[in-house]
């Protein structure tokens, strides 16, 4: 993927038909018709329309269209109002022929919040949550395949109480300032199916223990289930023939020379579940991935291998179309520019996103980080809404290989930042990662992201900081002492001090992890700030890993390494460089965004580290050369290998400037045997005497990448 203009960003991101089938993971799209693209809308502001009837042929006032599946408050929609409490949807159904002799399933991938359906004006049934999908049966209420839907959906605008991730409520949540848009109405694909009255409700696709075979799980209903005839079978492979005794099917699928599933080489098994029964055959394709994940100690292992996370957060939101992507293109390209940046994962942050988006991570090798929506003020009955989305997340989105944490709290948003005093808030926490666990512990659970931790698998923190030195000391704590204390500034005049775990509930041997960084004001700071913060998270063997803040921008949350058009913004470097799985760290603390080191003699000393996060052993040599006389540049043999997944001993690097007046750029860059690149750093050098100069002259927006590096290959 390359570097494309605004505007060519702004065509590949226009919105337009989502005519993909939506859910790759559970594919009937042998028998699906699409329904989006322009509805009858029509506004409800004073909540009128269920008094007037208009669920009924021929009542309401359709003078409105709206694009489905966009919010009604983004342009996509055609709408664009926002604190619209209700709005009402028609169209019209004409189902295909052939589905005649089946049932007919009205299927929503996600409508924010309460969902209510009618079909030629009888009711069909309704929907809590804004999050994940539902589904009714509309058969009996045709006409020879034909209906007139008609949807109300009720958006409050008080979300306190519901999970609503960051979407603004009325009143203020205490996290309102980090709030965008909000996002109501259908906003996730709808679509009808056709299948027999005897069908595959779920299947649940787990790996084996050993990694050599499918466990799966297969659920039926129907009215005819002790004559059906069940069939599974993996692609390229056997089909297994299995006797129907219950509605619930468990069996073991044998992998021939099994290849697991990992970034480098995210391979996918495809499952075909098949039923045939006296009221029809009904199919189903699902798929998953041979790997296992697992925190071990005070370490994160994939497929057994020790995993580094190199993550960003990324909270799915589009420029004109807000929680939905302007088109199916669009999903995988944020996959594919995550991947390009370097990132192998992404925290989704407080979002359930889209299938289409985890099918491409999927398919594509990006890690996830699955947290769900939040809400805004605790209270016993909040909570419980907020558990019950759980279960139903993993139902949903088990069968996902790329997923490899689960998240249940952010922050304590809906928490109130009380747990570590609060009791009542502590076993909310604990409640939520029992429920988790009971349904899913594949994956690892983080209990409370960035702050306090109760109950977790993995502990991770927050934290932001302009100031170099202190970020310094507060990261070599944290990785030497969990019980370290360290601050959070909330407001303005609001400065709290928290550690990672809840007194009473401390936890040791856990993987560590930053969930959450970043700081600087302008891009070029952000990208100068990124670089040699993401160096000190690097330094420490005890850390697994970091979660930048963030991927791209949202609204006016300007802290994206990529604007909201998803074109990479001008940080002075490629954000590959930094996210390799080798970098050369310098043992310094750099003096400002802009310039790095400082100088008042022309012989240097500069301690450097290497962080190795691949899994094969490096032996080389390294290089280093002064500004652009890369034809010239020093070597010095590595006297020893550098082992994977190991940070070396500080090393010397010695170079004489041309000139203890000069400024410039020093760049270093690392090869491995065969005279391949491996890592690459440079530190931008000023004289003593410059050193309250605003900036080095001729480096504002000087851009340097891989194809710049000089390549040499000794084979």
């Amino acid at each position: 993927m390359g570097i494309y203009s605004e505007q060519e960003n702004r065509s590949r991101l226009a919105y337009g038909q989502r005519s993909a089938y939506p859910r790759p993971d559970f594919d009937r799209s042998h028998r699906w018709l699409c329904l989006n693209g322009a509805w009858d809308f029509s506004p409800d502001p004073e909540q009128q329309g269920l008094a007037e009837r208009w669920e009924e042929p021929g009542n309401g006032n359709w003078t409105q269209q709206i694009q489905v599946p966009f919010a009604w408050e983004t342009a996509a929609s055609g709408i664009g109002q926002e604190w619209l409490p209700v709005g009402w949807y028609r169209l019209r159904l004409q189902c295909p022929a052939e589905w005649a002799r089946e049932r007919t399933i009205l299927h929503f991938g996600a409508v924010h919040y309460l969902c209510q359906v009618w079909v030629n004006g009888l009711w069909i049934g309704e929907h809590r949550g804004g999050y994940l999908p539902f589904c009714f049966d509309i058969t009996d209420a045709l006409r020879d395949g034909c209906g007139e839907l008609i949807v109300r959906v009720e958006a409050p605008l008080d979300k306190l109480s519901i999970p609503h991730g960051k979407q603004r409520s009325r009143p203020n949540d205490d996290y309102y300032e980090c709030q965008f848009t909000a996002s109501s109405g259908i906003w996730q694909t709808v679509w009808l199916e056709g299948r027999p009255e005897t069908f595959i409700q779920h299947v649940r696709l787990s790996p084996s223990q050993g990694l050599t075979a499918i466990e799966a799980c297969v659920e039926l209903r129907g009215k005819s289930l002790a004559d059906t005839t069940l069939s599974v079978q993996i692609d390229g492979m056997p089909e297994q023939q299995v006797p129907v005794h219950d509605s619930v099917v468990r069996l073991t699928l044998p992998v021939e020379q099994p290849r697991c599933w990992t970034p480098q080489d995210p391979y996918l098994y495809y499952v075909t579940v098949k039923l045939v029964s006296s009221a029809g055959v009904d199919q189903v394709k699902c798929y998953t991935g041979l790997r296992s994940i697992e925190a071990q100690g005070d370490r994160l292992l994939l497929n057994g291998e020790p995993l580094y996370v190199r993550g960003a957060l990324e909270q799915g939101y589009w420029p004109e179309s807000g929680y939905s992507a302007p088109n199916d293109d669009a999903l995988r390209l944020d996959v594919e520019i995550a991947l390009q940046a370097g990132f192998n994962l992404m925290r989704k942050h407080i979002k359930l996103e889209d299938p289409l988006w985890l099918y491409w991570a999927d398919r594509l090798g990006l890690l996830v980080w699955a947290e769900p929506p939040c809400y805004g003020r605790f209270s016993q009955e909040a909570a419980a809404i907020f558990e019950a989305q759980l279960p139903l997340m993993v139902a949903r989105d088990h069968n996902h290989p790329s997923i490899i944490l689960w998240g249940i709290y952010n922050e304590e948003w809906g928490l109130d930042w009380r747990s570590g005093q609060d009791v009542d808030k502590q076993q909310a926490v604990i409640r939520a990662y029992d429920l988790l666990a009971a349904h899913d512990h594949s994956r690892p659970i983080i209990d409370d992201s960035g702050w306090n931790h109760v109950k977790t698998d993995v502990l991770d923190w927050h934290y932001y900081d302009n100031d170099n030195q202190r970020w310094r000391d507060v990261t070599a704590a944290l990785a030497s002492d969990n019980t370290t204390w360290f601050g959070h500034q909330l407001g303005v005049d609001h400065w709290y001090e928290t550690q990672l775990c809840v007194t009473g509930h401390e936890q040791q041997d856990l993987p560590l992890l930053n969930g959450e960084y970043g700081a600087g004001s302008t891009d070029e700071e952000r990208g100068w700030y990124f670089r040699w913060q993401t160096q000190e998270l690097r330094r420490h063997a005890a850390i697994s890993g970091y979660i930048y803040t963030e991927l791209y921008d949202v609204e006016y949350e300007l802290c994206g390494l990529y604007n909201a058009w998803r074109q990479l913004k001008p940080l002075g470097y490629d954000p590959k460089l930094v996210n390799a799985d080798t970098v050369i760290i310098f043992d310094l603390v750099p003096h400002k965004p802009g310039l790095d080191y400082i100088v008042d003699q022309a012989e240097l000393a500069i301690p450097y580290q290497i962080s190795h996060q691949g899994s094969l052993p490096i032996r080389g040599q390294l290089l280093w050369w002064w500004e652009s006389d890369s034809a010239h540049a020093s070597h010095l043999d590595l006297d020893d290998v550098v082992e994977p997944y190991t940070i070396t001993a500080p090393q010397l690097l010695r170079f004489t400037l041309p000139s203890a007046q000069v400024s410039g750029r020093l760049h270093v860059q690392l090869l491995d045997g065969h005279g391949h690149s491996c890592a690459y750093a440079f530190l931008d050098i000023a004289p003593a005497s410059e050193a309250q100069a605003e900036q080095q002259p001729g480096r504002e927006g000087y851009a340097f990448s891989e194809k710049d590096l000089p390549q040499v290959n000794n084979e």
